[in-house]
């Protein structure tokens, strides 16, 4: 693999730490949410950063491969990563939704492409048989 470019951030802390990323543009206390309001929480936790980076990741894939696939125009698309924190018998896990809303192509390419992307993601790559990922295409009423 030829790396295109690298980034990093460090967390000090733990789940009730803190995150930052060289040059400082990510500079965040995190913890896990309260389970009860999480709306009102200050403060942002793994499970949002990872799905505001699966998202934009997955985003990027569906534009490559529309372009592949003869589709110019996404028009206003957007990908919403749904991370849910779970526990069970063999200890902590996260699983994974990705809303993909495509309004210029129909529910056939809708699928073909959002199924494309699912191959080329890195994130998608990087969780492939390690956690559940669920995929929906989400259609205009």
């Amino acid at each position: 693999m030829k790396t295109i470019f690298e980034s990093s951030a460090t967390n000090t802390g733990g789940r009730s730490g803190h995150v930052t990323t060289e040059g400082g543009l990510i500079d965040l206390d995190v913890k896990m949410p309260n389970g009860k309001d999480p709306i009102e929480e200050k403060y942002t936790n793994p499970e949002q950063l990872f799905a505001a980076a699966y998202s934009s990741c997955f985003a990027g894939a569906l534009q490559a491969v529309a372009k592949d696939n003869g589709v110019d125009d996404l028009g206003d698309f957007s990908v919403t990563a749904i991370i849910g924190f779970g526990k069970d018998e063999d200890g902590f896990n996260i699983e994974a939704t990705l809303d993909a809303y495509l309004p210029t192509v129909d529910k056939e390419k809708g699928e073909e492409l959002i199924n494309a992307a699912h191959e080329i993601c890195p994130y998608s790559k990087a969780t492939r048989d390690n956690i559940t990922v669920n995929l929906n295409l989400l259609l205009d009423e």
